[in-house]
């Protein structure tokens, strides 16, 4: 039996195998009459750059909202509104008319801080109830509360990855 790989991290898979159970990502198929494989995911994408002696923060910024959770893994950006064309989230949004279709995005940089930026949005951005300024970057900490609109609020969840010098002993440790 011959053995092959996944062409994106080199792991074992078995000739019928769609996906790759490692990484995630499509494996090609056995006939060239077939469509080609779908582009690989976001996700996908920043699992394959995910190197271990990078300096991307492993910190994932998590907004609770009552129609469920957006994460944002560092690195990254996610715009938040109602067009399903801009915003990987909209669903969420669907059925709130005062949350516009680009409405604010939110980025978590390689070390894992976090901000959001209002997109000229009709009824505005709120961070602890004070008005973001359509396209300044307002930073976020964890237990921020962010509103979008009059009524689509989020707790913020940010955790610290970083040892808090406070606790640390003489020797570092």
């Amino acid at each position: 039996m011959v053995s092959l790989t996944c062409p994106t991290c080199a792991a074992e898979v078995k000739p019928d195998d769609l996906i790759c159970f490692t990484c995630g990502a499509n494996l090609p198929r056995k006939r060239p009459d077939e469509d080609p494989p779908s582009p690989a995911t976001v996700m996908q994408e920043y699992l394959q750059r995910d190197d271990r002696s990078s300096s991307i923060s492993s910190a994932v910024l998590r907004l609770a909202f009552d129609t469920g959770n957006v994460e944002v893994p560092a690195g990254t950006s996610l715009l938040l509104g109602r067009d399903p064309a801009e915003s990987l989230v909209a669903a969420a949004f669907q059925r709130f008319d005062n949350v516009s279709r680009r409405h604010a995005t939110v980025t978590v940089d390689d070390s894992g801080h976090a901000t959001i930026r209002d997109e000229n949005s009709t009824n505005g951005t709120y961070v602890n109830d004070d008005r973001v300024l359509p396209g300044v970057a307002v930073r976020l900490a964890d237990g921020d509360t962010v509103r979008l609109g009059a009524d689509v609020t989020a707790d913020v969840l940010l955790p610290r990855w970083q040892d808090d010098p406070a606790s640390l002993g003489r020797d570092g440790d």
